[in-house]
């Protein structure tokens, strides 16, 4: 059987705003594969995990992590982004437990503090890597490996504190700082080194440099998706660059990092049979709250991803098309076949999108 999977993260319109959103969609392709499906499910999500549904769903099925719907499921994904950031750091991969970390913005006030969005951040090679030289000795002393992949990703073997409880960024933007910082019996001396840092990189020319520019200053780091030596599951895995963060585009192999939707159903009915791809591409707009821009995003993935595989599905070029939509608190995920297109009784619309939204 020929299948594609389209991961879309915030696509799930939030409930709030539910029933405005999908009135001002025209999105038919979009609208005929939800409703006239074969088969659906939506699922609500447990924070505790400290990630978002699609992180734990994508953990999951790469077989880093159990089930999205357990408990403390998480996102261990770090040595499995090593792997695919060259041949230095996926040889590094292979012994102790490491970590992502990521150069952040924290927005300090007098009643809390925010994480930025680290795409916010727009860092350049440059910066990240004069960023990146001060404090590698740090960790170093402290017995802690610091390796650099990318502007704004690095990793960190940190053995000793496997046992840390974090969180992602994007589960963590936007909200209290101190309801997700770091966890576990390690978690003084995180924040001992984190602290040290912040205190490096206060003054530091690139900061000051930022600042002229109007950039916001990297003032700390993130550090999460802990995981010791494994190998992901073999899932032909394809990653939107447009707003995936580089440790998601880490997970597939390089050539798959631009997916197209003609090249992915060629791509299934090639051999590969079952294709996955995650769309990132809503997730900075939903994250700001700019609901304009995603609209404008979904109209977009409706001419570029739904209507060419409505197409596929219909002509039989693909036998099963599978979304996978999710916002903060809850997924869905809607199959539908040849077969179920022709449920003709089934009137075309995004009610479905609705499921997760209290009457």
């Amino acid at each position: 059987m020929t299948e594609i999977t389209l991961v879309l993260p915030y696509a799930l319109p939030p409930p709030e705003m539910a029933r405005d959103l999908i009135r001002a969609l025209q999105t038919p392709a979009l609208a005929a594969l939800v409703s006239r499906h074969s088969d659906s499910n939506t699922s609500t999500f447990d924070n505790n995990s400290r990630v978002l549904p699609h992180e734990a769903w994508l953990s999951h099925a790469l077989g880093l992590a159990p089930a999205p719907d357990h408990p403390d499921t998480g996102a261990p994904v770090a040595t499995a982004a090593m792997r695919g950031c060259g041949p230095e750091l996926a040889a590094a991969s292979a012994g102790g437990h490491w970590f992502v970390v990521q150069p952040a913005n924290i927005q300090i006030s007098r009643t809390h503090s925010l994480l930025s969005d680290p795409r916010a951040l727009q860092l350049t090679e440059d910066e990240s890597r004069s960023l990146y030289d001060i404090a590698r000795p740090y960790f170093e002393e402290l017995g802690k490996p610091l390796l650099y992949a990318a502007p704004g990703l690095w990793f960190a073997r940190a053995d000793d504190w496997s046992g840390l409880r974090t969180a992602s960024p994007d589960a963590a933007t936007t909200q209290y700082i101190s309801d997700w910082v770091p966890e576990g019996e390690r978690a003084r001396d995180y924040r001992k080194l984190q602290n040290e840092i912040q205190m490096l990189w206060h003054e530091h020319p690139v900061n000051e440099a930022r600042h002229e520019r109007g950039l916001q200053q990297v003032n700390s780091f993130w550090l999460w998706g802990g995981s010791g030596p494994m190998t992901p599951a073999a899932l032909p895995l394809w990653v939107a660059g447009a707003g995936a963060p580089s440790w998601m585009q880490a997970l597939a192999a390089p050539g798959r990092r631009a997916p197209e939707a003609e090249r992915l159903i060629a791509d299934a009915g090639n051999g590969d049979g079952a294709v996955t791809a995650v769309l990132a591409e809503l997730i900075p707009a939903a994250q700001t709250g700019d609901w304009a821009d995603w609209l404008a995003r979904v109209q977009r993935l409706e001419q570029e991803w739904f209507a060419p595989l409505l197409a596929a599905l219909k002509d039989g070029s693909i036998d099963r098309a599978t979304l996978v939509l999710s916002h903060r608190h809850s997924w869905m995920t809607v199959s539908s076949t040849k077969l179920a297109q022709r449920k003709f009784w089934r009137k075309q619309n995004l009610n479905i999108l609705l499921s997760t939204v209290r009457t």
